[in-house]
């Protein structure tokens, strides 16, 4: 066997190490990691999730014991197919890297790989696999763990946990996240500032481990309050589908018009279907229904600006900065508190739409769940009435919109827009009443939106309140019920 002489790179992969020339070490590691990927490659996902022979089996345990992470499960490492070649990306194949690892159940990821791309240097894990992340800059604050509901690649930042014998896998997440601030705590420096958890500190992890029948139990509990929470993160999906679906039917496709003016029904309610007009006229954007008006978003909204010092804020004020919004997603379930704060800040109350500036091609924008402050990289945005609510945010939260405001911003590394570009939006004005009437339609569905999202966050405190005090076992199974219908011995 040939003798490793270890970079942190190789260290990394194979655990301790020592150094060398740099140029010798380099070359190594290079052929250690194509070794590593032809490896990969050459096995599909089932096989690579099989065997241990050195398996420590639990199951004839009655008691809780303690052990160490890599005794009760294996890990395995991912990959990156090469970015060079286009034959390998934009396929169907889901291919997790740190910017999907945000919610604790994983559908779907940014990248794909096609058929070719998933023999080529990554790996895949079942349905059920849990994912940790161990290198980058999200490890500085954070520690994701995630639970992949389909079969799915991953790459070298990221490691997959299979459970030993006598270790199930749905109990799996719940030991992670129940040791999650000690693992936070040992993420350590790597290149350029980069956050590492090492694999030698997180496989010697001391844990302890009930039997299976409460690992059972205890992964019941705290599923089913992690199933409710997605549940309620899906509707909030669909409710937003459907407001964004109805404003472009009225407001862009104009639809209605369209029914009228062809003699068909508009499927409204006639008092709703009265308020459109049966005919179109030229403008200069183009045929519009006629008496509307051509008008800037400026027109019917305005950008709130309620500058606050962080001496005038209370600590427990929520807060909101560009990482708590999500993309693509107006449901903003995430917020810190204003404590430590050091500059100044928005205002901002609940309803109000928040439209991240910094780099506005992310479409981060969202209806505000609470009131509180926000960064100076958000723009706050309302109606100039509330009859144009619902107008105002299916404009402002479309993709039309972030694409003019991201093609008017300044900056090449960080673009920025500002309210200024964002007034010159062009859109097609209805009358107030047709406004008002859409409103009271999205109104309810934002209510409805708001109210998830606290549900969800309740739900998200009971479980981190019963978390940590299951996995270290100062609570026990018989002294729990579910909290949402059930027992724990399912």
């Amino acid at each position: 066997m040939a003798k490793r002489i270890k970079t942190e790179h190789v260290g990394a992969k194979n655990g301790g190490g020592y150094w060398g020339k740099r140029v010798d070490a380099k070359k190594l590691s290079k052929k250690l990691r194509r070794a590593h990927d032809k490896t990969v490659a050459a096995g599909d996902g089932d096989s690579a999730m099989q065997g241990d022979e050195t398996a420590v089996d639990f199951s004839e345990s009655g008691e809780w014991v303690e052990t160490t992470l890599d005794h009760v499960t294996e890990f395995l490492s991912g990959g990156t197919p090469s970015k060079a070649r286009s034959d390998y990306w934009g396929g169907s194949v889901p291919w997790v890297s740190a910017k999907d690892m945000k919610r604790f159940r994983l559908d779907d990821t940014e990248d794909h790989l096609t058929e070719v791309g998933v023999h080529n240097g990554t790996r895949m894990v079942p349905s059920g696999s849990v994912l940790i992340l161990v290198r980058g800059m999200t490890l500085l604050s954070d520690l994701p763990i995630c639970v992949v509901n389909r079969p799915m690649k991953f790459n070298q930042d990221v490691k997959a946990l299979r459970p030993k014998s006598g270790v199930r896998a749905d109990f799996i997440p719940y030991l992670l996240l129940g040791n999650k601030d000690r693992l936070l705590s040992s993420v350590d420096l790597a290149g350029h500032g980069t956050g590492r958890l090492n694999s030698d500190e997180l496989k010697s992890l001391k844990v302890l481990l009930p039997p299976e029948v409460e690992q059972r139990a205890i992964a019941h509990i705290l599923g089913t309050l992690d199933d409710k929470i997605e549940l309620n993160r899906r509707m909030n999906e669909t409710l937003e589908a459907i407001a964004q679906a109805l404003f472009k039917s009225w407001f862009v496709d104009f639809d209605p018009v369209r029914a009228k003016a062809e003699g068909r029904d508009t499927s409204l309610p006639k008092p709703i279907a009265d308020l459109f007009p049966d005919s179109f006229e030229d403008s200069e954007l183009g045929e519009i229904p006629k008496g509307w008006q051509l008008a800037k978003l400026g027109d019917v909204a305005t950008h709130i600006r309620r500058g606050v010092h962080p001496d005038e804020i209370d600590a427990t004020t929520p807060y909101i900065a560009l990482e708590h919004m999500p993309r693509h997603c107006i449901a903003l379930s995430e917020w810190g508190t204003a404590g430590g704060l050091g500059s100044n800040k928005f205002q901002f109350n609940r309803g109000e739409i928040l439209f991240g500036k910094l780099r506005p091609y992310f479409h981060k924008v969202g209806i505000a769940p609470v009131d509180g402050v926000c960064s100076t990289d958000i723009v706050v945005v309302a109606p100039r009435t509330e009859s144009w609510l619902g107008f105002v945010l299916g404009h402002v939260s479309s993709t039309d919109f972030v694409g003019f405001t991201n093609s008017g911003s300044t900056g090449t590394k960080m673009p920025r827009t500002s309210w200024s570009e964002m007034a010159r939006y062009a859109v097609v004005m209805p009358p107030e009443p047709l406004a008002q009437s859409f409103s009271e339609q999205a109104q309810p569905i934002v209510d409805r939106i708001i109210a998830l999202i606290h549900e969800g966050r309740t739900l998200a405190t009971i479980r981190d309140t019963l978390l940590p005090k299951l996995i270290s076992g100062e609570l026990r199974m018989d002294d729990v019920r579910s909290p949402i219908g059930g027992g724990g011995n399912a």
